[in-house]
């Protein structure tokens, strides 16, 4: 499977929450990057396990679309801070570029955060200041017409709420696409991921067609022998679940 680069997934939302609580846990970001927040790349995924990342990602072509909606899990913060992180998107395993779109699930001085945002790496990303709450329902895809105009959208079915971002990307790579539960990274590597439980992810498409019709990959999140989180099956060749085993 090919390579993927670490991905650094700080809000702006839960940094500011560390930083009003007083919490001594406020983590580092990657130097290179934005000093609030950054989401980048992710780490790298040999033989179907990664460090940070679980679900699907499809690699061995051209990549112009990404969709599928999941509803927001509830976060259990009864344990020191953790962070999780759920989107779709392109680009990021085995490239350089990453244009994708989600929410988090974060735990900050024993209380949940819960937040939205889109980035085009190497830009900043940027945090939607619309209430997300567990239960939600989410609608997300990113599409491109292949020569640098991309559009992300992110739409909260139950609450009313959407958002359409079009932004351009000459380099992008376009050489992946992933329905991902991620655990963030800081400077200091993988950190802790939230208890989120079950993420389920459905009416997932890439390319305009099924998932399961690009041959992805499967992947599950381990760490120093540490199972943090499985991927189930495709079911439908669109829907699957990921599950959270270990911090």
């Amino acid at each position: 499977m090919s390579k993927a680069r670490r991905r650094a997934l700080v809000t702006a939302t839960t940094l500011l929450a560390l930083l009003g609580s007083g919490s001594p846990a406020v983590p580092a970001v990657l130097p290179f990057q934005s000093p609030i927040a950054a989401h980048h790349p992710g780490d790298a995924v040999l033989h179907g396990t990664s460090s940070n990342w679980a679900g699907y990602s499809a690699t061995g072509g051209r990549f112009t679309s990404v969709s599928a909606g999941w509803v927001q899990p509830a976060v259990d913060c009864a344990k020191s801070d953790a962070w999780s992180g759920f989107w779709i998107g392109l680009d990021g395993d085995g490239s350089k570029t990453v244009e994708q779109i989600g929410t988090e699930a974060d735990c900050s001085g024993g209380s949940p955060v819960y937040s939205s945002w889109y980035e085009m790496y190497p830009a900043y990303p940027s945090t939607f200041k619309d209430t997300v709450r567990p239960g939600d329902h989410f609608t997300a895809s990113v599409t491109t017409d292949g020569s640098g105009a991309f559009t992300l959208t992110l739409s909260d079915t139950t609450q009313g709420w959407s958002h359409v971002i079009d932004k351009s990307l000459k380099n992008a790579a376009l050489a992946s696409a992933e329905v991902i539960a991620e655990a963030p990274s800081s400077l200091f590597g993988v950190l802790p991921l939230a208890d989120f439980d079950v993420v389920r992810f459905t009416d997932a498409k890439v390319n305009g067609k099924d998932l399961g019709a690009a041959n992805p990959s499967l992947i599950d999140m381990a760490k120093n022998g540490v199972t943090k989180a499985t991927t189930s099956a495709l079911s439908d060749g669109t829907d699957f679940s990921v599950t959270w085993h270990h911090r």
